[in-house]
């Protein structure tokens, strides 16, 4: 009896001393940022304002705010020029570096009424809004070499291949949210921005890469209003610095939970 006592706070001292060791290595250390679409994938389009030009600048003024601000977190892009990256290359980045978030940034397209901005995670489509936004974005695979090998047979304009694979990433999902919801709340408390909401759907550049992670649509480039708003340099500044205090909140956060 004695030693099944002792036994017994034996393990239980271990076991408290691995979650203490656990919880202490909470840190945000290394976060990917995408910028969406790139070289001969152009993505949606304003008049003049083209979505893989518009987030390349925001995803750049982002890293940069990061590395000015947060020193002790590793800022990594997926691409920092007008080149075309596959989509299974951009999580596989994220992969090989260990990074602890991955921010992708796209334009939304719409009718030209459609305003505002939306902040992704990978899930179930809940809406046939969410399902044709993540058709859009998952588009671009068409343009690739031997996507259906690549892609596990995965079909971008079927909804079944969607909700087949948007159960994936759900033991990130509540770090994911947790970020999602803090870039809406940039958005419209700070920035002043018409907040469409934090969802969920199922999209391939979130779905391999092995962290929390977030698909970030900064607003509507077929809005005329907002397709000079997004295509201002200054407005484009500001954007960044909201998902920057998101992020810093985020990371904030997560790292006082040790």
């Amino acid at each position: 009896m004695k030693n099944i006592v002792s036994l017994t706070l034996l393990v239980f001292f271990f076991l408290s001393s691995f979650t203490t060791l656990e919880r202490k290595e909470i840190k945000i250390r290394t976060v990917v940022i995408d910028a969406g679409h790139g070289g001969k994938d152009g993505g949606c389009h304003g008049s003049s304002a083209k979505e893989k030009e518009v987030a390349l600048k925001v995803a750049l003024e982002l890293g940069k705010q990061i590395e000015e601000n947060l020193p002790d977190v590793k800022v990594i892009y997926t691409r920092k020029t007008d080149t075309f990256v596959e989509l299974i290359d951009r999580a596989g980045i994220a992969n090989k570096h260990h990074a602890d978030f991955f921010i992708s940034i796209h334009c939304n397209a719409g009718p030209p009424a459609a305003y505002g901005t939306e902040t992704y995670t990978m899930g179930l489509h809940t809406s046939n809004g969410n399902l044709a936004v993540a058709k859009r974005e998952n588009s671009v695979i068409l343009q690739e070499d031997n996507y259906e090998k690549k892609y596990n047979g995965f079909n971008p304009n079927s909804p079944q291949s969607h909700i087949l694979f948007s159960l994936y990433q759900s033991a990130y999902l509540d770090n994911s949210l947790r970020f999602a919801q803090k870039v809406e709340q940039q958005f419209k408390s700070k920035i002043g921005r018409s907040s469409r909401g934090v969802k969920q759907a199922g999209f391939l550049v979130l779905w391999k890469s092995a962290m929390p992670s977030a698909l970030i649509e900064i607003g509507f480039l077929t809005n005329p209003k907002e397709e000079a708003f997004l295509n201002d340099k200054t407005n484009q500044t500001y954007m960044a610095s909201g998902i920057y205090r998101a992020f810093k909140e985020y990371k904030q956060e997560l790292e006082a939970m040790n």
